[in-house]
């Protein structure tokens, strides 16, 4: 079994007409498509077809095809199906703007974009831009252009081929292409089945709910993964909806769930009510739960939030999760290590640090191969990948701390990267939209607090020429719209706070620790715009 849609198969043939994937009513209302329950034969027939016609155009091993298909069924029968000729998939957040498009479609060189119907002229116009010979059709097309790129590759796909090319946001520069095996992808869903303690897989039973994104990591590998190889149901929602979250999981009948931190303090924002134990989930899997949260939902709603960590350079080579021992609650705990694994702990000079003291977690796979089940690579940037794998660990940029027990404790993230609701935002992507702005001279964007999203995003202008206190909401405001012009909405900065100058070393660099001292105090203050109101999901 070397390829995703070898796994598909294999899983098919044993289920039939059990359920492969749910579709309930509100993601169906929201995507206005019918809601249904898919059977994995239903779903095997699906994607042999579409592997049928995207043979016939001559698509294979080697190609890139992206898909702008949301959380829909079609973006996980399109993946199997090109999957199973060696074509590696290119997800694209719905969310994602102009320029966001051309960089994707012109690093990536797509040879084809699959799309939603009201995408497909931004899409096109991007690949135009970018001058690639990107052919982009909707997802209702029957048949398939053939490819303007080079004929696929020789050979059958294997366990090194390609699966997928996921971006991911760094701590500088443009987004990064991680490329992702089909080994990244089968290793991820047999350690996943195979977790135990706090956390069994029961073969063919789990339905699994997420609202989370398919061009993420979580949903894309770990929740597919996990029912794909345990032969169980997937319950894709379009996204996280609070108020109808619970009536989702008891009409599904979901038996675990994945979440972001975010999630837990929404939920218990609401008022207590008789059904809060009226489910069937048995545990939760997710990341960043508020310390304060952890205990109160876990009493209230009679379900484990179990903590883990990972990032889509790790896969499940590096992973780690709080499956076994004592749990230990409201502490950012998220577990020790399995036997696959080993870690270091280090400081800025890159020595080991004691238990109790915070350092940089570094890992690698045990064994010969520390890059084993690991991702391949950034894209077309070997000296990138090197550098993380320095002297033959993986440089996660997370900080950490470990007790005496083994247990590692999350303490702070990338300097540089604001993570507001599981988004991961690169600063200096931000900063290369906003700088085009006539009214700035530098920018400079970070973090801030927000009660409930984790981090907001905070741009410090210092502008052209002095900005009048009665025009700043008005220079804010245009500033903003730039960004969602450009971006995607959760990207855009919900404060726009106009300075006198920036905090530099000198060499002119922004010192961003500084920087993020100083965005911590400026909302509320006399400079600063509130434009969170102006963040919402672009149509």
């Amino acid at each position: 079994m070397s390829t995703v849609y070898d796994r598909f198969c294999a899983s098919a043939s044993h289920r039939g007409n059990a359920d492969f994937l749910c579709v309930e009513e509100v993601t169906a209302a929201n995507y206005g498509i019918e809601a249904q329950t898919i059977s994995w034969r239903d779903a095997s027939e699906r994607v042999n077809a579409l592997k049928a016609a995207y043979a016939e155009a001559g698509y294979g091993h080697g190609h890139r095809v992206g898909l702008l298909l949301e959380n829909r069924p079609d973006h996980l029968f399109h993946w199997l199906a090109l999957n199973a000729l060696g074509t590696s998939v290119v997800p694209i957040s719905a969310e994602m703007r102009a320029a966001e498009l051309e960089y994707l479609i012109g690093h990536a060189q797509l040879a084809l974009a699959v799309v939603l119907e009201g995408r497909l002229d931004v899409v096109q116009s991007a690949a135009e831009t970018v001058g690639i010979r990107t052919q982009v059709i909707t997802a209702k097309s029957t048949e398939f252009p053939c490819p303007a790129a080079p004929a696929p590759l020789s050979g059958r796909p294997g366990l090194q081929s390609e699966c997928a090319l996921l971006y991911t946001s760094g701590t500088t520069g443009r987004p990064k292409g991680c490329r992702l095996s089909n080994d990244y992808f089968l290793h991820i869903g047999s350690w996943y089945t195979a977790l135990g303690g706090w956390c069994p897989v029961r073969p063919h039973e789990e339905r699994i709910v997420t609202p989370l994104p398919m061009n993420h990591v979580n949903a894309m590998a770990f929740t597919a993964m996990a029912v794909i190889t345990s032969g169980g149901c997937l319950i894709q929602l379009d996204r996280f909806h609070p108020r109808t979250w619970w009536k989702t999981v008891r009409a599904t009948r979901a038996t675990i769930c994945h979440y972001l931190g975010v999630m837990p303090a929404m939920l218990l924002g609401a008022e207590p009510s008789d059904m809060d134990r009226s489910h069937s989930l048995r545990w939760a899997f997710g990341a960043g739960v508020a310390r304060q949260d952890h205990a109160r939902f876990e009493e209230r709603f009679g379900l484990p939030l179990v903590e883990g960590w990972a990032m889509t350079e790790t896969g499940a080579g590096g992973a780690i999760h709080a499956n076994a021992g004592p749990r230990e609650v409201g502490v950012n705990c998220f577990g020790a290590p399995g036997k696959d694994v080993e870690v270091r702990l280090v400081n800025d000079e890159g020595r080991d640090v004691p238990d109790g003291t915070p350092g940089e977690l570094l890992v690698r796979a045990r064994g010969e191969d520390p890059r084993r089940h690991f991702f391949s690579g950034y894209l077309k940037d070997e000296s990138a990948t090197e550098e993380a794998w320095a002297d033959g660990w993986f440089h996660t940029g997370d900080i950490v701390r470990r007790e005496a027990t083994g247990n590692l404790y999350f303490v702070d993230r990338k300097k540089n990267v604001i993570r507001r609701s599981g988004e991961n935002i690169s600063a200096v992507e931000v900063e290369g939209v906003l700088v085009r702005h006539p009214a700035v001279k530098t920018v400079a964007v970070a973090a801030t607090p927000d009660l409930v999203r984790g981090d907001e995003v905070i741009a410090c202008i210092v502008p052209e020429v002095p900005v009048r206190s009665d025009t700043q909401a008005q220079v804010a405001r245009s500033i903003v719209e730039l960004a969602l012009q450009q971006l995607a909405y959760y990207k855009a900065p919900g404060y726009v706070a106009f300075v006198d100058a920036l905090p530099v070393t000198s060499s002119q660099k922004i010192q961003r620790g500084e920087l993020r001292q100083m965005a911590e105090k400026l909302p509320g203050t006399a400079n600063c715009v509130d434009t969170r109101s102006m963040k919402t999901r672009q149509p």
